[in-house]
Parts: structure tokens; sequence; C-alpha cells
């Protein structure tokens, strides 16, 4: 059965309660139609809990807005949700990514993740193509999905919204990535699940690194909301050194905006508990509200929390990834990177779990410090132990699946 309005419910008593699925939740694609997100096809996902957000498929099917019972959860920064087809990949150094960076999830990859860098690219066996120049982050998220399917499917008295898309990442004389996205919502739940399998659809050993950027923002980021999560290492910060302390921001807590921040960001190494899921959590006490994350260690074995407390773009990345903080070319060197053969794909399952309520929050936070605990300084000192990754040399191979 499915819960609605505090009551459990069947199918049958649901259909004779409403002429429609659409009055209580449901999966509805639109297009947005005004100024910088001009042709942007969206999906509406509502699933009667209070729980609400969209689906950009015109962007790499990434999330764009999430809210429960109208408190807003996911971050809206400044840029909007651009259109991709104003998106200038090559520009300002390689830092035009971010003029189109804003919404709950923006996905990193599928050849490089993390600042600029040019790379080697003979493994393309391209005469004319020695290097490849990647800006920050990728390409794979100002790529329109093409949407495969999308609606709601009973099983039973148990209803699952969903869409499906695949996001094509290709050149001639280099990589043939493609992003298979799965996106659902149970009826009456709090919970979104994507399911990602990435492809390498050509007939080059291409290289691969993913992540995902999940931004939070106001309400459920304000002064005093905390993160919550299983540290068993800070590995790296970008702010240490003499002036490590010097904004009076630590990990955990969050401050109230401030004018003329620079961002900060860490990378922690977090465990998993015994089925190998790795959570962490933003949580607000005062509101009741939380967002947790869930991911698996052996598919995104690094994490990095971004804390971008400047006023008018305040914002706390969580952020699940497939490599160290060092970038692209240390990946190669060190060899971690990914490298996948011809029909070889990646997999990756994660979750993002709504927190109402004190109760819940207690539950949660509970279940996420039984895998481990966290600093109690907010400034720990970053180790600098980049651990081997569980791909290192030729273990990758063992880490892929053929199609």
């Amino acid at each position: 059965m499915v819960r609605l309005n505090g009551t459990d419910m069947t199918r049958a008593a649901l259909a004779a309660r409403a002429g429609g699925l659409g009055a209580v939740g449901g999966v509805r694609l639109m297009e947005l139609s005004d100024g910088l997100e001009r042709g942007i096809r969206m999906l509406e996902f509502r699933t009667g809990s209070g729980l609400r957000f969209t689906v950009l498929v015109d962007r790499a099917m990434d999330i764009a807005e999430v809210e429960h019972k109208g408190r807003s959860i996911g971050w809206h920064s400044p840029s909007g949700f651009r259109h991709p087809g104003l998106h200038e990949y090559e520009g300002e150094d390689g830092f035009s990514w971010a003029r189109s960076f804003s919404g709950f999830l923006v996905t990193c990859g599928l050849d490089h993740i993390l600042g600029p860098e040019t790379v080697a690219a003979d493994h393309y066996k391209y005469p004319g193509r020695k290097t490849a120049t990647h800006s920050l982050h990728g390409r794979i998220s100002t790529i329109p999905a093409r949407l495969t399917g999308y609606g709601e499917t009973w099983t039973g008295d148990q209803c699952v919204l969903w869409a499906e898309g695949v996001v094509q990442q290709a050149t001639v004389f280099g990589e043939n990535l493609h992003l298979h996205r799965r996106i659902e919502a149970d009826l009456g739940g709090n919970e979104i699940r994507v399911s990602d399998r990435v492809v390498n659809a050509g007939f080059r050993t291409t290289p691969h690194m993913f992540f995902y950027h999940v931004n939070l923002g106001y309400p459920l980021l304000d002064h005093g909301t905390r993160f919550v999560a299983p540290i068993a290492d800070t590995v790296w910060a970008a702010h240490a050194g003499p002036n490590y302390r010097a904004q009076g921001v630590g990990y955990a807590e969050a401050p109230a905006p401030i004018e003329d921040f620079i961002e900060q960001v860490w990378q922690f190494d977090l465990a998993a508990n015994a089925t190998d899921e790795v959570s962490a959590a933003l949580i607000n006490d005062d509101k009741g509200l939380g967002l947790e994350l869930v991911t698996r260690k052996s598919q995104l074995p690094c994490f990095y929390h971004w804390q971008n407390f400047q006023a008018g773009e305040y914002a706390v990345g969580l952020e699940p990834s497939t490599h160290h903080v060092l970038g692209n070319n240390a990946a190669r060197d060190r060899h971690e990177m990914i490298w996948l053969n011809a029909r070889e794909s990646r997999s990756y399952d994660t979750r993002f779990r709504v927190l109402d309520g004190h109760d819940d929050i207690a539950e949660t936070e509970k279940r996420v410090r039984a895998a481990g605990d966290q600093p109690s300084d907010g400034y720990p000192e970053p180790s600098g132990q980049f651990k081997p990754l569980p791909w290192a040399t030729q273990a990758h191979s063992k880490q892929t699946n053929h199609i």
C-alpha cells in the first residue's frame, strides 16, 4: 500500500477517491519557455508526501529543484537553469562551466572531473590529436538526453514514479561514452533513487571519471545547519596552510551568509557500513529538516565537501567521486584512471532521502554514526593520505561489466 495524507491506501481505494493519479502525484513532462531556460524539457515528479522535484531532460537529466512541503532543499545559483545551447564550454580558461552551474544535482564527467587540465590523448590513435583539453568538471552536465520513457508503474498496491534517458558524450577521434540514467521515487515516499550506467559505446579504450555535485541551499542550509558523516580521515583541504582557520568556518557547521567568503573544499574518507553503503547528511535542527545521501563505497570511494557561504551564492555541496581531488593527470600517474574498453561499463547507485521531523533526523544520525564517528574539532588536520583506489593498475578490469 501507499501512504498518503496519513492513511495507508490500496490502489483501488485511491482510484475510488480520485479520477486520476495526477490528483495526488505522478510524473509529467513540460517545457520551460522564458529567459535563459527557454526550450528546456523538464519532468516534474510529485510523490504525494510533500516531495516534489524536477528533472532537466535537456541538461543530462540532472535534478533541478527539490522541495518538501513547500521548503526548498536544492540550491538555485545566480546563473539559473541555462539552456545548453547557450553554454560556452571552451570559454574563460575552462571556467565557463560555472555559467551553467545550478540545481540540486549536477553530474560531472564522463572522462574528466575537477579543474581544467590538458591531458594526453594518444590512446585515440589520431595523429592530429596528441592532447585533450578539459574544462572544469567535464562536459556531461550540459548535454541534452534522449528521453526513452517516463511514467508511473503499479505493482500490486505499490506505485513507482520513474524516468529513463540516455546522454551521449561523443566526438570523432575521441570518446563515445553514454550515460544511461534511471530516476525513481515511490508514490507516498520521501526518497529519490538515481541509477546510472556509463558505457563505452565506442571501440577505443577511453578514460572515465565521475562524480555527483549535490548542492543544498536555503532554507535547509542556514546558520547552524550541521554536516553529519562517518569520517575515517580528513584527507585534504583546499584552504589548508598558515590561514587554515582564517575564515572562522570549520567543516561541521554552517554560518550565516558571509560577504567576500572564499570557497572551502574538503576531501574526506568516509566509512562504509556492512553492506558497502556510505551515508552523509545535512541537518537543520531548527526546521526539523534534513537530506541524507547514500552511495556505495566500491563505486564512489572518494568524497568532497564543498562550502560556498558567499552571500548570494550560499550553498553546500556533498560530492561522492570516483577519484581523489588530485585530478586527471594525477589519476593517470598513480595508475588509478578508470579505462573502459569497448562495450565496458560502470554502474552507480545513489539515494537521496528527505529527513522530515526530529525523530527522522535522530534515527538517521544514529545510523550514520554507527558506521563511524566524526572529528569533534571543526578544523581537523588533513593527513594527505590519498589511499590507492580499488581499480588501481590492472584492478579496474575486474570492476567493469560487459553489456
